[in-house]
């Protein structure tokens, strides 16, 4: 017994000196100096989680800006393109036009070969096709009442019937909307009502 009580001593008496050995960042084995350091790392600790979740939510902001940004510069990308031909567009509008004349004259329309016709029907109704694929729709108004945002009044027409008043009556040249947006408003005639 003596021998485990001799060996229990020593074990104490090397668990005292470890920690008694124990010495502070300061190497004079001051407690209170080490205290106030630790203290200090826990506010600086403290300051760098702070400063981490600032960063977080500003990247995470940053992110969001710039998606949408992305966003909006895809979308006027789409709308540059969709409106970039808008010059050829009109020249070709001009082009349906005069066909469109040369079908209303009905006798020198007539007088032409049947096979001349169908050919110049083919070109027209081609064109008529091409334009429909890049996003145009004809405006033509006839019956329906003056709408200014998408009509141009070239003169106003007397009429006998008081349902007339402010319709239009006649167009003269139809116009068009490129992806629902007034490219050419359509050329009319609009009824006046006098009592």
């Amino acid at each position: 017994m003596n021998n485990d009580n001799n060996e229990n001593e020593e074990k104490r008496d090397e668990v005292e000196t470890e920690v008694e050995e124990f010495v502070p960042e300061d190497g004079e084995g001051n407690v209170a100096t080490a205290e106030a350091k630790l203290k200090k790392l826990r506010e600086e600790l403290k300051q760098c989680q702070l400063d981490k979740q600032e960063y977080l939510t500003l990247s995470q902001r940053l992110k969001a800006d710039y998606l949408n940004l992305e966003k909006a510069t895809e979308a006027r990308r789409g709308e540059i393109i969709q409106f970039a031909n808008q010059a050829l567009l009109l020249d070709l509008l001009d082009l349906t036009d005069s066909f469109e004349l040369a079908f209303a004259n009905q006798t020198a329309w007539q007088a032409v070969g049947e096979n001349w016709r169908k050919g110049v029907e083919y070109i027209y109704t081609k064109l008529v096709g091409i334009l429909k694929d890049h996003g145009l729709a004809p405006i033509d108004p006839l019956g329906e009442p003056f709408d200014p945002t998408s009509h141009e009044s070239l003169e106003s027409v007397a009429v006998d019937k008081e349902d007339q008043d402010g319709q239009v009556v006649a167009v003269m040249k139809k116009g068009y909307r490129l992806q629902g947006k007034v490219l050419r408003p359509a050329q009319v005639k609009v009824g006046a009502f006098n009592k």
